[in-house]
């Protein structure tokens, strides 16, 4: 191989159904899922033995050995390498980051069959363009007429584990999303969809519903994955950049970003 760059998209579910549970304990679920145009970023170099290097503004905390999913990812590959991960986006936050670099590694690597093997989000990160995620993640579908969003993504510093959130969570089997629009009012059908872990993250992390609270402008506000991060739709760009600004303003603390999402290519 030779050295590569790739992008790691950040991954949002903007309507996740959990619809069953296995024996083995594996949660069955039905989500649309798509990508924005905020990320990390990995490269990748040939290398005689493994290496990490986490730099960026949520590089504190990663772990730069084994744990990391890049690491397994190129471990798994077979492929010794010196990958170098810049971490844009905050982590444990229900937006896919490591499963995004994990993906973004295999696909500079060439090894997409490998994804399953490293998590139920990696797959879908690998197509990172809108996808109907069902089963345990091994089941997608492109969305064809999905167009795209201008949002804006708030984390407000909880880490929520996600085993955690599914543990938490009292009904197990609900219903599947509805019919996705041929054409139409894709926000309207948004709105009747839901994320089934929402109310049990918050049980765990009140914070995530002040979150949620800052969004009160946005056409439609929820909680991407299991938490913490949640996002609003916007109208446009310009409307979702003044609420970024607004909303970091008011609390600095908090990751906060005007996004756009991928539309169907």
């Amino acid at each position: 191989m030779t050295a590569a760059t790739e992008f790691a998209p950040a991954k949002i579910n903007l309507a996740l159904h959990v619809v069953g549970q296995e024996a083995n304990g594996y949660h069955l679920l039905d989500s649309l899922v798509v990508f924005a145009d905020v990320g990390d970023r990995v490269s990748v170099t040939p290398a005689s033995a493994m290496s990490v290097t986490v730099d960026g503004p949520f590089a504190e905390g990663v772990p730069n050995d084994a744990r990391n999913l890049v690491w397994k990812a190129a471990e798994r590959a077979g492929i010794a390498a010196q990958i170098v991960l810049t971490k844009n986006l905050p982590h444990g936050a229900g937006i896919g980051g490591g499963s995004s670099d994990a993906a973004a590694v295999l696909r500079a690597l060439g090894r997409p069959d490998l994804a399953l093997e490293l998590g139920a989000d990696v797959p879908v990160c690998l197509k990172a363009t809108p996808q109907r995620m069902q089963g345990i993640g091994d089941v997608l579908a492109d969305v064809p007429r999905c167009p795209a969003f201008s949002l804006v993504l708030v984390n407000p510093g909880a880490h929520v584990p996600t085993p955690d959130v599914f543990r938490a969570l009292q009904v197990k089997t609900n219903s599947p999303m509805k019919a996705m629009p041929t054409d139409g009012d894709w926000l309207a059908w948004l709105k009747a969809q839901r994320n089934d872990l929402q109310g049990a993250a918050i049980a765990r992390a009140p914070v995530i519903a002040d979150a949620l609270a800052v969004l009160h402008d946005a056409v439609l506000a929820r909680m991407s994955g299991s938490g913490s991060t949640c996002f609003g739709i916007y109208p446009d760009r310009i409307g979702a950049e003044k609420a970024a600004a607004r909303i970091a303003q008011n609390n600095p603390d908090w990751w906060v970003t005007a996004s756009q999402t991928v539309g169907a290519s």
